[in-house]
Order: C-alpha cells, then structure tokens, then sequence
C-alpha cells in the first residue's frame, strides 16, 4: 500500500526551500560590497555575478518543467538542494572571480528548481479555491524572506560578523527543506494530459496561456523592476530606499498570507486588474513624491504587485491545467528573463535622464531625484499596459469561468490520489 500525501508536510518543506531563494537573494546582495572588496573586484565583475543567479533560475525552471513528468519533484528538490549545497560552500571558499561565478550559478540552478517543482507539486495537492491560497502563502516567503534575510545580514554585518558566517545562515533552511521532504510521497498530476509531456507542449497553444505568457513579462518587471533600481532612483528622495523596500516586502508577505479571501471575492482576473491599477498609482506616485509621501506610495505599490506572480500561477493551473508543469515552469522563466532583458532598458532611460537634466543646468542631489522620477513616470508603462490587458482578460473569463470551474471540479473528483487537504493549514 502506497504512503499517503502528506499535503502539509510538503508545503511546509517547500515554503523553507523558498526561504533559501530569498536568503540567497538578500544576503548575497548584503555582503557584496565586502566580496569586492576582499577579491578586488569592479562592478562590472560584481555585477556579472549576480547576473548568475538570474541565469541559472530560468534556465532550471525550464528543464525542470520538462522533466517533471518523467522525473517528479521529489528528484528535482533533491537537485535542488545538492546545487544549493554545493553553491553555499563553494562561495565560502572561493579564492577569486571564477568560483564566485560559478557558484552563484549553482545557487540559480537551486533556486529555479524549486519553483520548478514545487508550484506544480501545490496545485496538484489541493483544489478549487484552496490552489490560490497556498500558493499565494507558498509565495509569501519571497518577500518575506528577503525582510528576513536583509535584517540578519544587516545584524550580522553590524556586528563585524564575516560575509562566510552569513553564508552558511542560508545553509540552515537548505537542510530544513532537505529533512522535511525525504521519505515524503508526492502527489500526481490531476489530469491525465497534465502527466504527458507531448500534451503539454501541445496545450502551451491554448489562447489562455498564451495570453497569461505575454502578460507575465510584465507582470514581472512591473514588480521586479521598481525593487532592483530603489536605491538609485529613490536616493534623493527624502525617504530611505532600503525601508521602502522592506515596507513593501513586509506588506506582500502579509497580503499573499490572507490571499484566499481576496482571491476568492475577487476572482484571479479581478485580482490581476485591481492589482494592475495600484501597481500604476504606487508606481505614479513614487515620480512625483518625495518625503513621507514616498511610504504612501510604497503602500498602493506593494498593494498592486502583492499578488501578481502567485496569482498568475494559480491562472494558470485553473485555467490552463494541460499545460502541467511545463507550463507553470515557462511562466515563472519569461517573468525572470524579462527582468533581466528590461534592467539594461532601465539603465539606459537613467542615462539618459541624468543626460538632459544635466543639459538644463541641473547636478547633485536635484540631478538625481529628477532623474530617478523621470525613469519611474516610464516605468509606469508596464502596469498601465496591464490594466488594459486585464481588462480584456476579465471580461474573456467572466462568461467562461463557471465552465471552467465545472470542468475542473468533475476532472478531480475522479483523482483518487489527492487525499483531502486540511482548511487549517
């Protein structure tokens, strides 16, 4: 007789594995400005190693929807953790730029395959209105991992404490994750289709995923974009980059922990169109504030991007279910490819700013904040296109969600391998 599904086991497990995704994006960053300086290198070098956790995610996250099917989570998680491992380890004791590439590499390898496996392994082990809930509290411990880990290496650094002591902190939920998942029983896919790989790529075609594809790029950015340039654009703002970063952090780790009731009144695409329109006012607001004013636009902006990566999955899974893991897997890398398409983009329209303010007599800090709102007022785009894609999106799927729902509904009630999972989780 086979080992039941312990649902509550493995989410927990894959919460902790992405702990580990968000210590090693918050503590690598802390500590390197001391890895430059220890191994004499520029920012041109220190920046092509963190273009190496960008690298590996995507490129994980793609191989590991492939083999899903023929491999299952449990082998990919067990991936997981030797790569994270082995990538921990090998930048502790690195001796120059070399390693220190190549191990942020394993890092990004790590870290793709556990949204590989587990955002397929969640929406398989629950159902109906319950898939969105936990994966939105799987995804809480994003942010919430990155407030975590950017407070530890702070405390850490404070107190004089070394860049390889705050390394081996990102080992301690790398074995949690480890410990929690061995002899676990993983739960199958709940369609048949969902178990072929030759039907998943055939379902990649549905005109849903294809939209929800498209979408995720900006959804992506939308949200990644803002976070990854707040201590340029917002240091002559009057208000601190690094607690704006943490209040919105802070508030999507809350608001994705209490995401079943909104989901739920809301809908997936009210939720994707109402989040659009705050994303745009917090993002609006943040280039044309300074001061206190800038924490309020904080708030609308975490707001608005609070839900955008669990709920496009949860889309995904409910809406185009077929696609399985494969298609989960492609959303989650087009969302951390166009991050880094767009970064340069962003970059070039800082440029460019600095440029013609320069050109109108501008310099120092007023050079700056003008430059920093210019760049924000056009990164606004992003979520202004979204809001009118949503809007197509949420009238498309009104007349078909009751169908959707139907389907879905009839399609588990006959996967006898799903055991029921607990509200109180």
């Amino acid at each position: 007789m086979s080992k039941q599904v312990n649902e509550r086991i493995l989410f927990w497990g894959s919460c902790f594995a992405l702990i580990t995704t968000a210590f090693t994006f918050a503590i690598r960053a802390g500590i390197l400005p001391e890895l430059g300086d220890q191994f004499g290198l520029s920012a041109e070098q220190l920046g092509f190693i963190n273009s190496m956790w960008f690298l590996g995610f995507p490129i994980s996250m793609v191989l590991g929807g492939i083999f899903y099917n023929s491999i299952g989570p449990k082998r990919i998680m067990q991936f997981a953790f030797v790569v994270h491992t082995l990538g921990i380890i090998l930048t502790i004791y690195a001796g120059g730029y070399t390693l220190l590439l190549i191990s942020t590499l394993l890092i990004g390898l790590g870290n793709g395959c556990t949204e590989a496996a587990c955002n397929p392994m969640i929406a398989d082990a629950y159902t109906g209105n319950k898939v969105d809930k936990m994966l939105n509290r799987f995804h809480m411990w994003f942010p919430g991992g990155i407030v975590l880990g950017s407070l530890i290496s702070k405390f850490m650094t404070d107190f004089a404490l070394g860049w390889q002591a705050q390394m081996w902190i990102i080992m301690v939920p790398t074995i949690i994750y480890a410990a929690l998942f061995y002899g676990q029983t993983f739960p199958k896919p709940k369609l048949e289709e969902m178990r072929s790989l030759k039907e998943n790529v055939k379902a990649l075609g549905s005109p849903v995923f294809i939209f929800l594809f498209l979408c995720f790029a900006l959804t992506a950015i939308t949200e990644f974009g803002p976070q990854q340039w707040v201590n340029i654009v917002m240091s002559e703002s009057g208000a601190s980059p690094m607690l704006i970063l943490a209040l919105v952090t802070g508030l999507m780790a809350v608001g994705r922990f209490f995401a079943g009731p909104v989901v739920k009144t809301l809908g997936q695409p009210g939720v994707l169109l109402g989040g659009s329109v705050f994303a745009a006012i917090g993002i609006y607001m943040f280039s044309i504030f300074t001061g206190a004013m800038a924490y309020v636009a904080a708030v609308f902006f975490a707001i608005g991007i609070c839900y955008f990566w669990p709920v496009m999955i949860g889309t995904a899974a409910k809406r185009a279910p077929k696609t399985g893991a494969l298609g989960l897997s492609l959303l989650g890398a087009i969302g951390m490819f166009s991050t880094s398409i767009f970064q340069p983009i962003i970059g070039g329209w800082i440029d460019s700013a600095r440029s013609t303010y320069a050109d109108m007599g501008m310099s120092g800090s007023e050079l700056e904040l003008a430059a920093g709102q210019a760049t924000l007022a056009q990164i606004t785009v992003f979520p202004l296109i979204l809001i009118v894609l949503f809007t197509i999106f949420y009238i498309w799927q009104k007349k078909s969600d009751r169908k959707t729902v139907d389907e879905m509904a009839q399609a588990t009630a006959a996967a006898p391998n799903i055991a029921k999972a607990p509200d109180n989780v």
